[in-house]
């Protein structure tokens, strides 16, 4: 008994001497591990759980140990500098989550140039909080004051042995990765590794090791050719002498051959506007009536990552899926594509893309022409006479591009177009712009004298998504002007025209719980377990992210609506067919030969089938009017997914069509 009291008493004076003695280290870990937990707090909201609160300390401690091979005088220098760092990216990443749902990839910095051209939205997005971590360096630097007046550093280099420090710290690092290590699964490292779904790892894993892990994930592109080119060539050949693309039969198969062809890209159109109407009047009412005259697939979703609109961009003309790590626009432009641009242009077509904004955003100056654009009408090619949310509106872009594109038709048939608007973007704050859409409401309310009264509800006028409604009511109101203009030209009657929206809006779940579950009778909330109350959970989130795609032709050569699911990788493989074309490389499919069969891939790897929708952060699904699943089912979409993701990737980051594609022939 007596030597255990001793042995405690001895590892008391060590650690009182070690607390002591380290007080500058201690400080810079405590806050690091702070910092990063606030993050993650405001961010995923799981900032206490435990695997990734151990992780963060570990990475805090492990970037501070390092401080002990300068003298203690110059710690404080090492420490500050990491200090910043880190709070640089705690509100770069707050920021960015609030706009994007993701964290800021290191290859991000690359595309730092789009900042300034959606300014408007960071600032709409912007809260006090986010910068609240700047508190933390400053509360740091104090703690530094204070000991230096101290002479605290000066003690420090007598008292203590900065090798044993180390050492020993070091030990502890060991101890406590070593309790994480042993609870990690297969599937945990390869998330890591995989790096898809990154609000996963942030709160699995901490958000130190998430930005570090995504520093070796953004120099994979840089090291392509000296680390792991072998085997995803293998993997590449491998994949497509396997699953060679077939050749449709169907109904749709060649409807179209040597038509032109234009994709209009509708930004940020969501489905779940269209037939919607508030106080009688309609929010889509061209789109709606768009569908209508025109073949609708109902089941739609965009598959786009950090990239956004590019992202867009790039999976609809090619049938890949975007990046792991970056965006295709900036990070991997200088890669060769076979995307649907340059497979046409290489059958005779003229190809163009039409965009108001400036060429440089999403670094399309230099993508476009790498996707097989001939020509590209940009910023420069209109008279900027009337701005709306970003730039040149909607409607005075399509009234000027529409002679362009008689022009066009007239002297370089046949044609592929993708004409890009603007108007519909983030952050949908130009409400004098958009026109009257009243989107409150009055409720009478009856007294009880027996007398009535009419009360003024402004229900989702003050709200972002009645923001967003106004802005896409406008929006619609363009292409409304869009479509009179084709419908009266003595042109395009031998044109099939694609619309899709790009992508959601990014609006946050509180937004459509509001909009959900406002009871209009009361002015209440309703509340779980209320009649009438819409559990809009992580699932009705996603699936609510649908967005439209249409292909119309303006003497109704097709019609009907489609609820296969659908994804943008399948636009290419789908009306290739219908024009007798397709690319060898595709991973999508014409959605008239797979069907209900089909697996829509979303970059995170979640999926969604006919039957269910996986969440792959959480190893969960729902099912689809309670059919039979079991786990073979589930684990044959994943290896699916997972094996077409890492493909798509490889070919990217790798530039396998380039290297390896002859090879398939």
């Amino acid at each position: 008994m007596k030597k255990i009291k001793e042995i405690l008493k001895k590892i008391k004076e060590n650690l009182i001497f070690y607390i002591i003695n380290n007080k500058l280290f201690l400080s810079f870990v405590i806050l690091l591990t702070l910092m990063n937990v606030l993050v993650r707090d405001y961010t995923i909201g799981n900032g206490l759980q435990f695997n990734s609160l151990i992780v963060d300390l570990c990475m805090s401690l492990l970037i501070g140990v390092f401080a002990y091979l300068f003298k203690p005088k110059n710690r404080f220098k090492y420490f500050m500098v990491w200090m910043i760092i880190f709070t640089f990216l705690a509100v770069a990443n707050s920021i960015y989550f609030q706009f994007y749902q993701s964290f800021v990839s290191v290859s991000l910095i690359s595309s730092m140039g789009q900042i300034g051209t959606v300014s408007d939205s960071i600032i709409d997005k912007f809260e006090i909080r986010q910068i609240i971590y700047v508190i933390f360096p400053m509360i740091f630097w104090l703690i530094h004051r204070s000991l230096n007046k101290g002479n605290h550093y000066y003690f420090v280099s007598i008292a203590t042995n900065a090798k044993k420090m180390f050492a020993s710290t070091i030990l502890f690092i060991s101890i406590l990765l070593a309790t994480i290590l042993v609870t990690l699964t297969p599937t945990d490292y390869s998330r890591i590794a995989k790096q898809w779904n990154k609000e996963y790892i942030v709160e699995r894993f901490g958000v130190a090791l998430y930005q570090f892990n995504d520093v070796i994930q953004s120099l994979t592109p840089k090291l392509g050719s000296l680390f792991g080119y072998e085997e995803a060539a293998k993997d590449f050949t491998d994949f497509y002498s396997n699953n060679k693309v077939q050749i449709s039969n169907n109904e749709y198969t060649n409807k179209f051959e040597g038509y032109n062809v234009i994709f209009v890209h509708m930004e940020s159109m969501q489905a779940f506007l269209m037939d919607l109407e508030f106080n009688g009047q309609k929010v889509t009412p061209n789109l709606d009536n768009l569908a209508k005259e025109g073949l609708f697939f109902n089941n739609f979703y965009s598959q786009v990552s950090t990239g956004t609109s590019s992202d867009t961009e790039f999976t609809l003309t090619n049938s890949l899926m975007p990046a792991q790590a970056g965006t295709v626009f900036v990070s991997y432009y200088d890669r060769d594509y076979l995307a649907i641009p340059e497979i046409l242009k290489n059958k005779g077509y003229y190809t163009y893309s039409a965009h108001a904004n400036k060429p440089s955003m999403w670094n399309r100056i230099k993508m476009h022409p790498q996707l097989g654009y001939e020509d590209m009408f940009f910023y420069d090619s209109y008279n900027i006479d009337e701005i709306v949310g970003l730039g040149l509106s909607d409607k005075s872009f399509f009234r000027q591009l529409v002679p362009m594109m008689e022009k066009i038709e007239d002297e370089k048939s046949p044609y592929m177009g993708t004409i890009i608007t603007l108007s519909n973007h983030s952050s949908f704050s130009d409400l004098d712009k958009y026109g009257e859409f009243d989107l409150g409401y009055t409720r009478v309310i009856n007294n009880e004298d027996g007398t009535t009264e009419e009360v003024r509800d402004e229900y989702l006028n003050e709200k972002k998504l009645g923001n967003y409604i106004k802005s896409a009511h406008y929006a619609d109101s363009a292409l409304g002007e869009f479509l009179n203009s084709i419908k009266s030209s003595d042109k395009f009657d031998k044109t099939l025209f694609v619309f899709y929206g790009d992508h959601d809006a990014k609006l946050s779940k509180s937004e459509f719980n509001f909009y959900y579950n406002y009871d209009l009778a009361t002015g209440q909330l309703k509340k779980k377990g209320d009649e009438g109350y819409v559990n809009y959970d992580y699932y009705a989130h996603e699936l609510n992210r649908r967005v439209p795609l249409i292909l119309w032709t303006k003497n109704g050569e097709i019609n009907g609506e489609v609820n296969y699911p659908m994804g943008m990788i399948d636009i290419l493989p789908t009306v290739g067919n219908m024009m007798g074309f397709n690319s060898p490389y595709q991973l999508g499919h014409d959605i008239f030969e797979i069907k209900n069969d089909n697996i829509v891939i979303f970059p995170n790897a979640n999926f969604l089938t006919d039957k269910v929708y996986y969440y792959n952060s959480k190893e969960e699904y729902i099912v689809f009017d309670q059919q039979p699943i079991d786990d073979d089912y589930i684990n044959s979409c994943k290896e699916y997914a997972d094996t077409r993701l890492n493909i798509s990737n490889d070919i990217i980051v790798y530039d396998l069509i380039k290297k390896e594609g002859n090879s398939l022939k």
